[in-house]
């Protein structure tokens, strides 16, 4: 739950960057930079509350057989391979057999066992690309598990699955039109509805004084 939070947050901060560049209007312009601020506050606290999370979690006993999905880890890729990080403090200390994972053409499960009393899982099912079983693989190193997805072809993977790249084709839908003034609407919009009262009030008022700027430019023109 918390890697999609972070997901999202990353993605709303990705387009209101972006809306920023285009946008000449000031007020619409602070408006939008209020917002940037904000996801990006949002961001910054999210590991202090994970920590947090972290060490309650580690002062209780855990129950017996207790299972962590696992969320959080990063990926990079090379022409061969693409690669999945997954930090795990102590897994080096494991017998190998501890550490399993199973590939196939376009998926694979993680099962690591027994670690601090407690077993981790991660699945990836429909990943982007096929991959070769055979020739992927898992690495063991400091705190952390690498996982070697071997790539059947060699070509770029713009995202790990096939629902990611799905999600970001209908974000984009959303918000790319050829109208680059439709698009910060359509954003406006959704700031609108998601946004708390103070929020919505900038918005407002970012609208009513661009509505009278441009009536006052519309009768200049007319004179």
């Amino acid at each position: 739950l918390l890697a999609t939070f972070l997901y999202r947050l990353q993605k709303d901060l990705e387009e209101v960057r972006e809306l920023l560049k285009k946008t000449s209007r000031k007020r619409i312009h602070d408006v939008l930079l209020a917002e940037k601020n904000k996801i990006e506050k949002e961001i910054k606290n999210q590991p202090l509350l994970k920590v947090k999370a972290e060490v309650s979690e580690d002062e209780r006993p855990p129950p017996t057989g207790y299972t962590v999905k696992i969320n959080n880890y990063a990926w990079d890729q090379s022409d061969k391979f693409v690669k999945i990080y997954i930090t795990l403090n102590g897994v080096q200390h494991l017998p190998a057999e501890n550490v399993q994972v199973h590939f196939t053409e376009r998926s694979f499960d993680l099962l690591v066992k027994n670690l601090h009393n407690k077993n981790y899982t991660m699945t990836f099912n429909n990943l982007l690309k096929p991959i070769s079983v055979d020739g992927s693989s898992q690495k063991i190193k400091t705190d952390m598990v690498l996982i070697l997805c071997k790539k059947k072809q060699e070509e770029k993977w713009e995202c790990l699955t096939q629902v990611e790249k799905e999600s970001k084709e209908k974000e984009k839908a959303s918000y790319d039109t050829s109208d680059p003034s439709e698009g910060l609407m359509n954003l406006l919009k959704k700031m609108y509805v998601e946004g708390d009262d103070e929020m919505k009030r900038s918005i407002n008022k970012a609208w009513v004084e661009s509505r009278e700027k441009q009536a006052k430019e519309d009768l200049s023109i007319d004179i």
